[in-house]
């Protein structure tokens, strides 16, 4: 069954594509993460010295992660099992032995962080009876012997590699390969913890699922509304049209990247269970096939639904994605909402608190352990205060008349030494500015008080005066030429951003700005930052190249509730076009016994849930089974209605109202300014590998 592109993993977390968008660009997205390398312009002298003044204050001898990496070690990943993400950067990276020989187009401290990652590479035993699978996945999957077989805590991201992440351990583990999985565990919402487990569930029926409070909803409703934006913008935040070499991709923050490979999907088994929230119960003791978990609800830091657990027969602490060798997003620039970082910094107080005088292991679903009581209680102290920093000094420079532009330019330079100079509270994934303006967005929204900001022209219209101003394109990228010879990158960007705007055919602006994107890509610490310049840059070059989407997983369309789906179709109407078109539709779901009154007025569609069936000009009853259905292509609403499987009466042209009103979404809408027809540069560069 061939099923549209509804859902898109996005490192991470999940987002929602129409399939209306998908019809609409019928293109193929191939891997072109395996197919394609960046080769990409030298690094400039202005780079190479950036990269070498920053290399200054940064200690590699300190070498703890790679020898946690290789610690408890059992057997490697096989060439099989290395297949969905380690292969790709075997080519370009080696490990400790070359941590500190960063080419120059890579920063030195994300090039020592991708060669951390890339350790990952086997079954490692933790401590008795607790194994893990690391470098299969962007995340690793956690073994937990219990009384009659394992609990598995987080399941990778997709199904296939998790079969083979299964498989692996099973032959692999030193005693009781032959017993079953009884137990599922997600620690979050977030699809590189979830979107293996049909793989787990088809080779043991009666495993249990458990899961933190409010999953469901937290895992649909969170990406469904700006899910076609948020996975436009993901493909440049993971660089999904780079290959992996020096000029391109070279990690992902929390491992290398993520799996990829033909027929991968993203899968959700539904838990049996969800555990109580923070508001009713902060601290959960449960009991789960003879291991007694105490697990802590963590909503609203990392993921909108999750939590921690620690084993007390064990003394080891899951943290999740609480913490992992890195700082990580308080804001994600693919997009969603702001997360909250003093909630964050406060609950892994509570955790040093609450398991803190006993705790001897520490393990989670990113990066290697860390042992030893000590060691512990210091790395959750750094991550603590981490986040407490970027909370508290923004709101200190924000209550100060530091706007949220200023802050995000200044607070690197707000950092204590104690947290600079280790590894793991460094920006690979959320960086200290971007994160800073989070805060600032969070208390204070985007606006910072300066009239001139209150109300800015459109983008093209401000870029074609100000392009005037400067002199017209020919000067201005005279000028910006002379300032990038300087070094001046940053500036460069922002004002040639203007002007290839307004003269979109100058191949000199347009090369002058893709060349300033890409220096800056080079000297990025974030994994992000650098994946968006030098996707930016890419595109500015050709034009957008296919990316890496997913298909659509049953498993996830169906967890989709109705409000759900009628909320993402009032996205999708143009006000405009529906102003004079009012209409009201009763829908029936006899298979769920809902009723929804779907409503047209004023040019936006509202929906409510009711009791009994409402009054309306339409009527139509339908399955919810039907409706997802449809959403996977596999039955369209005339074959419904001429099966009997749906009804319609009443007023039959408000259906078709509606589909008249609503935009399908462009799945590759321009970011920057795209060459049009003969006004490529250096398409050399991105050549398909032989």
């Amino acid at each position: 069954m061939k099923l549209h592109p509804l859902f898109i993993a996005c490192g991470g977390l999940l987002c929602a594509q129409s399939v209306a968008a998908a019809q609409q660009h019928p293109h193929e997205h191939i891997n072109s993460e395996a197919l394609r390398s960046v080769r990409g312009n030298l690094a400039t002298e202005h780079t190479i010295k950036a990269n070498q003044d920053f290399a200054k204050g940064l200690n590699f001898n300190d070498v703890e992660v790679f020898r946690n990496n290789d610690r408890g070690l059992i057997v490697e990943l096989d060439e099989t099992t290395s297949t969905p993400l380690r292969y790709r950067f075997s080519g370009l990276h080696q490990g400790e032995s070359v941590a500190h020989l960063s080419p120059d187009s890579v920063n030195p401290s994300l090039w020592r962080q991708a060669q951390a990652n890339f350790s990952a590479n086997g079954l490692y035993k933790v401590k008795d009876d607790i194994y893990q699978v690391r470098g299969v996945d962007l995340s690793s999957a956690t073994f937990i012997r219990s009384k009659s077989g394992w609990i598995v805590y987080d399941v990778l991201m997709q199904d296939k590699p998790m079969v083979l992440a299964l498989d692996f351990f099973l032959s692999n583990v030193p005693d009781g390969g032959d017993l079953p999985i009884v137990a599922m565990i997600y620690s979050h919402s977030h699809a590189d913890h979830f979107g293996g487990s049909r793989a787990v569930l088809e080779r043991f029926p009666d495993v249990k699922v458990y899961a933190p409070h409010n999953f469901i909803k937290e895992t649909i409703d969170e990406n469904v509304l700006a899910g076609n934006a948020m996975s436009r913008r993901a493909g440049y935040q993971y660089g999904a049209t780079l290959g992996a070499s020096a000029q391109g991709v070279v990690d992902a923050a929390l491992a290398n990247g993520y799996s990829v490979g033909e027929g991968y999907q993203v899968t959700m088994v539904p838990p049996h269970e969800t555990l109580p929230s923070g508001e009713s119960e902060k601290f959960h003791e449960r009991v789960i096939d003879g291991v007694q978990f105490v697990f802590m609800d963590t909503a609203g830091t990392e993921a909108p639904s999750g939590n921690v657990a620690y084993l007390p027969a064990h003394n080891t602490l899951w943290t999740g994605e609480m913490v992992y060798q890195g700082m990580h997003n308080i804001y994600t620039l693919r997009g969603a909402k702001v997360r909250d970082a003093l909630k964050w910094s406060k609950d892994i107080n509570e955790m040093i608190h609450a398991w803190g005088g006993e705790v001897a292991y520490l393990m989670g679903s990113h990066s290697a352990p860390i042992w030893g009581n000590e060691n512990i209680v210091e790395y959750l102290k750094l991550q603590r205060d981490n986040y407490g920093f970027v909370h508290n000094q923004t709101l200190r420079l924000a209550n100060n008349g530091m706007g949220i532009q200023d802050i995000g330019a200044t607070i690197n330079d707000e950092l204590p030494a104690s947290l600079r100079e280790v590894w793991h509270t460094n920006g690979y994934h959320g960086t200290y500015s971007h994160n800073a303006r989070a805060v600032y967005n969070m208390y204070l929204g985007y606006f910072d008080m300066n009239p001139a900001n209150l109300n800015p022209l459109p983008v093209q219209e401000e870029s074609e005066l100000f392009t005037e101003a400067f002199g017209g394109c020919k000067k201005a990228t005279e000028f910006a030429k002379a300032k990038f010879d300087e070094g001046h990158y940053r500036f460069v960007s922002s004002m040639m951003d203007k002007v290839v705007r307004t003269c979109p055919e100058d191949k000199a602006a347009r090369r002058l700005l893709a060349n300033s994107f890409e220096q800056q890509g080079y000297q990025a610490e974030g994994a992000g930052w650098r994946n968006v310049f030098l996707t930016g840059a890419q595109e500015l070059r050709v034009g957008t190249m296919s990316g890496t989407a997913k298909s659509a997983s049953p498993d996830l369309i169906s967890q989709m509730t109705v409000s759900n789906l009628l909320d993402y179709l009032a996205v999708r109407v143009v006000a405009k076009e529906a102003e004079g078109k009012d209409f009201t539709i009763a829908i029936h779901l006899p298979d769920i016994e809902e009723n929804h009154l779907l409503e047209l007025s004023h040019g936006n569609l509202s929906n409510i849930m009711v009791n009994n069936k409402p009054e309306a000009g339409t009527q139509l009853t339908i399955k919810k089974g039907d409706i997802v259905a449809v959403q996977l292509g596999e039955v369209t609403f005339d074959e419904l209605l001429s099966s009997g499987k749906a009804t319609l009466s009443g007023d039959k042209s408000a259906l078709k109202t509606l589909t008249d009103i609503m935009v399908n979404f462009d799945d590759s809408f321009e970011i920057v300014p795209r060459p049009g027809v003969g006004q490529t540069v250096d398409a050399h560069f991105y050549k398909p590998l032989k």
